[in-house]
C-alpha cells in the first residue's frame, strides 16, 4: 500500500478522520485549560553515623547502623517505612495530603535520600516539603529508640538540600493532552481505514450481481509502491545510525527516532490489513502467537502494577513499557506477516548485516582512538535519555559501544547478526561477488567482539562458533578452526595485552574474586523480597527503575521483579520459540544453503537465551529491536520453507496411470 492510496483513503473519508481528529483536537484544548498545573519541591537528606561510631568501631550494638555493614542499608529501611501504609497515615494528620515520593537520590551510591512532594498549591507544597523532611528525621529516631539505640550511636539524618521553591510540572499535562489527541486521531484513522473497507465490500456485492460496465480507467496512485521490507530497512537504519541513547522528549529509553517510525509502520500494516490489501502468508503464524503470550503478561504486569498504588515514576514508567511492547509487536508483525516474498526477506537480512557491519566499523574506530564517536553526535529535538555517558575502560582498554547506549549492547548486538554474516558468506547465490564483500562484515563483527573486552561478547562468540562450526564439513571445519587460532595469534600481536585482559576476567568469574560477579550475585538474593511480594504478574513491566532500586544485569533477574513467573514462562517460550525455528528450518530444508540459514538462527536464538543471564538485554532498544526482527525472521523463513516442500507421497500417487505398464503386458498370478 502506498502512500498515495493511504492519502486517497483519507481524502475519500473525510466525513470521519476530519470530525473525530477535531474533536480530540477539543478535547485536548479542554483538558489543557480545565487540569491544572502541578508543582513538585524536593530536599535531600544524608544520613551521618554518630559521633561515637565514627570514633571507634564497628557498630557498638547499633543493629540499624550495622545492617549490612552499610548506612545504604538504613538508608533502604528509611524508605520502605516512610513509604508504607502506618507513615503515610501518620503524614496525613500532620497536613501532608498531597502525593509525595522518598527514594534513593539519583547519580549517587551513598545513604543519599531525596523527598519530593506534588501538588497543584505551591505554597502548600513547599510547606508539606517541610513537614516531610521533618518527618523523616523523626521516623529514623523512631526507629533506633525502639531498636533500644543508645543516643550516642544513634544514625542521625542531615537535610543538605533544603526544601526548594516548587517549579511547575508541565510534562505530566502535556502528556495528558498529548494522549488524548493521539487516541483522538489513532481512532479516527483507523475508522476511517474500516469505513473504506466496509463500503468497498458493498461495492463488489452489487458489482458481482450487476452486469460489468464500461468505465474510465482508474489513475495510477502517487508514489512509489511501499512494502514492509522497505519500511523496515528504515527503521534498521534509524537504529543503527542514530546512537540508541538520543531520544525525544519525554518518553524515556522508547522514545528513539527508530522506535517511533516503528510505531508509525504498525499503523501502515493495520491500513492495508483493514482494506484488505495484505494477508499474513501462511505458515508464519508462530512468531505472533507467541508473541502475543508476551504481550498478555506485559498487560497483566500492567494492571498489577495499577492496583499495587505505585509511585508517579512507576506509572510512566509502565507506560513506557507499553509503547515498547508496541514496537516489538510492530516489528514482529510486519516481518511475519507483511514480508510476502521470501526474496525481499534476503534483502532484508542482507541490509541488516551490512549495517550492522558499519556500527561494528565504528566500534573500531572508537577502540583505536579511546573515543565514543556517538558523544559528538546531537541531532536537534533530541536529547539524550542516559545521564552522564562517558567512555567505559577495563584495564587499559577502552570498550567500544558505536551507536549503541553500552559496551554490553554492542556487543550482545553483532554476536546476534554474526551467524547471518557467516551464512551469506557462504551462499551460494553470492559467490559472484568479490571476496571482501562476503567475509568483510564476518572480519568486523567477529573482530569487533573481543575490543568490547566483556564476557558477553565472548560468550556469544564462542557459541556462534560451537553452533556453526561443529555442523560443517570436516575439510571447511578444520580451516575454520586454523583461521580462528590465527586471528588469537594477530589480536595478540596487535593489541598486546588484550587476549590476557580476556582470560583474566573469566578466571575471576571462575574462583568469584571479580568484583562484578560478586555484585551481580548478591543482587540475585535481592530480588527475592520483591518476587515473594507478587510472584505471578510482578510489580509492573518497566518499573523497576535503577534510580529506585538498583541494576539487575540480568534479564531474567529483571523479568521476574516487573512481570513474575508468568513474565519469564513467555520469555524463555519466546527464546525457545527462536531456537526451534532454526531446528525446523534446517530439517526442512531442500539445499544446504537452507540448512546453514537454519543453522544461523539457531546460533542466533542461543546467543541471546545466554547473554540474557548476563545483562538486561531487552532495555537497550537497539538490541531489542534486532532480536524480535531475528525471531520473526525465522518464523517468516520457516513459512516459505514448508510451503515449498515437497507434499508427502499418498498411496494414490506412488503409481500414476501414465507409469502404469498396458493391459496386455501385466501378469495375472496362477490361483
Amino acid at each position: 500500500m502506498s502512500i498515495g492510496e493511504i492519502l486517497a483513503v483519507l481524502r475519500r473519508r473525510w466525513y470521519v478522520m476530519v470530525p473525530l481528529t477535531l474533536i480530540s483536537l477539543l478535547g485536548g484544548a479542554h483538558l489543557y485549560r480545565s487540569v491544572p498545573v502541578a508543582y513538585q519541591s524536593e530536599s535531600s537528606v544524608a544520613l551521618l553515623d554518630s559521633t561515637a561510631v565514627a570514633e571507634l568501631a564497628p557498630a557498638f550494638g547499633n543493629p540499624i547502623a550495622n545492617a549490612g555493614g552499610s548506612l545504604v542499608v538504613t538508608a533502604d529501611v528509611l524508605i520502605r517505612t516512610l513509604s508504607g501504609t502506618d507513615a503515610a497515615r501518620d503524614l496525613q494528620g500532620i497536613g501532608v495530603t498531597d502525593p509525595y515520593t522518598v527514594g534513593f537520590a539519583a547519580n549517587t551510591s551513598g545513604p543519599m535520600l531525596t523527598l519530593s512532594v506534588t501538588g497543584t498549591d505551591r505554597a502548600k507544597v513547599l510547606e508539606e516539603t517541610n513537614k516531610l523532611t521533618a518527618f523523616a528525621g523523626e521516623t529514623l529516631n523512631a526507629l533506633q529508640t525502639a531498636a533500644q539505640v543508645k543516643p550516642a550511636y544513634m544514625v542521625q539524618a542531615a537535610p543538605v538540600v533544603l526544601p526548594q521553591i516548587p517549579v511547575p510540572q508541565m510534562k505530566s499535562r502535556y502528556q495528558q493532552v498529548l494522549g488524548v489527541v493521539i487516541l483522538g486521531t489513532t481512532s479516527a484513522f483507523t475508522f476511517s481505514f474500516l469505513t473504506d473497507s466496509t463500503l468497498a465490500a458493498l461495492r463488489r456485492r452489487r458489482r458481482a450481481s450487476a452486469a460489468p460496465a464500461r468505465g474510465r480507467g482508474r489513475r495510477k496512485p502517487w508514489g512509489r509502491q511501499l512494502d514492509a521490507t522497505a519500511l523496515l530497512s528504515c527503521y534498521l537504519a534509524l537504529a543503527f545510525f542514530i546512537p540508541s541513547n538520543l531520544t525525544l522528549p519525554g518518553m524515556g529509553g522508547v522514545g528513539t527516532p527508530a522506535n517511533v517510525f516503528a510505531l508509525l509502520c504498525l499503523f501502515w500494516y493495520l491500513a492495508a490489513w483493514i482494506t484488505g490489501r495484505m494477508r499474513p502468508a501462511p505458515g508464519t503464524r508462530l512468531p505472533r502467537v507467541v508473541m502475543c503470550l508476551l504481550a498478555f503478561s506485559v498487560l497483566a504486569s500492567y494492571l498489577a502494577n495499577a492496583m499495587r498504588g505505585s509511585s508517579h515514576k512507576e506509572v510512566l514508567a509502565a507506560d513506557r513499557g507499553l509503547i515498547g511492547l508496541l514496537v516489538w509487536v510492530s516489528l514482529v508483525v510486519l516481518v511475519s506477516a507483511g514480508i510476502q516474498d521470501r526474496e525481499r526477506l534476503d534483502v532484508l537480512m542482507r541490509r541488516a548485516v551490512v549495517m550492522g557491519t558499519v556500527v561494528a566499523a565504528i566500534g573500531f574506530y572508537d577502540f583505536f582512538t579511546a573515543t565514543n564517536i556517538a558523544d559528538s553526535i546531537s541531532i536537534p529535538g533530541l536529547q539524550s535519555s542516559v545521564a552522564q555517558i562517558t567512555t567505559l575502560d577495563r584495564g587499559s582498554f577502552t570498550r567500544p559501544r558505536s551507536t549503541t547506549a553500552q559496551p554490553l549492547e554492542f556487543g550482545g548486538m553483532l554476536a546476534i547478526l554474526l551467524p547471518f554474516a557467516v551464512q551469506q558468506a557462504f551462499d551460494p547465490l553470492r559467490r559472484h561477488l568479490r571476496g571482501w564483500r562476503r567475509w568483510g562484515p564476518v572480519v568486523l563483527m567477529g573482530g569487533a567482539l573481543p575490543l568490547t573486552v566483556s564476557r558477553t561478547s565472548i560468550i556469544g562468540a564462542l557459541i556462534v562458533v560451537l553452533v556453526m562450526v561443529l555442523r560443517w564439513k570436516p575439510e571447511r571445519r578444520w580451516a575454520a578452526i586454523g583461521l580462528l587460532m590465527g586471528s588469537v595469534a594477530c589480536f595478540k600481536v596487535i593489541i598486546p595485552g588484550l587476549i590476557g585482559t580476556i582470560t583474566a576476567l573469566f578466571a575471576s568469574f571462575v574462583t568469584n574474586s571479580d568484583s562484578s560477579t560478586q555484585a551481580r550475585t548478591v543482587k540475585y538474593s535481592a530480588i527475592v523480597p520483591y518476587l515473594t511480594e507478587r510472584p505471578l504478574f510482578g510489580r509492573g513491566f518497566g518499573t523497576f527503575l535503577p534510580e529506585l532500586f538498583f541494576f539487575t544485569d540480568n534479564q531474567y533477574m529483571l523479568t521476574l521483579a516487573e512481570m513474575g513467573l508468568v513474565g519469564l514462562l513467555a520469555l524463555l517460550v519466546l527464546l525457545v520459540t527462536g531456537i526451534h525455528q532454526g531446528g525446523a528450518i534446517r530439517r526442512l530444508a531442500r539445499t544446504e544453503s537452507d540448512r546453514e540459514l537454519g543453522q544461523a538462527f539457531f546460533a542466533s536464538a542461543l546467543v541471546s537465551l545466554v547473554i540474557a543471564a548476563t545483562f538486561d538485554a531487552l532495555s537497550f532498544p537497539m538490541f531489542a529491536g534486532v532480536f524480535f526482527l531475528t525471531i520473526a525472521a525465522g518464523g517468516s523463513y520457516l513459512g516459505f520453507i514448508r510451503r515449498s516442500a515437497p507434499e508427502p507421497a499418498t498411496v494414490e500417487s506412488v503409481c500414476s496411470p501414465s507409469s502404469q505398464p498396458p493391459a496386455d503386458r501385466i501378469r495375472v498370478p496362477a490361483p
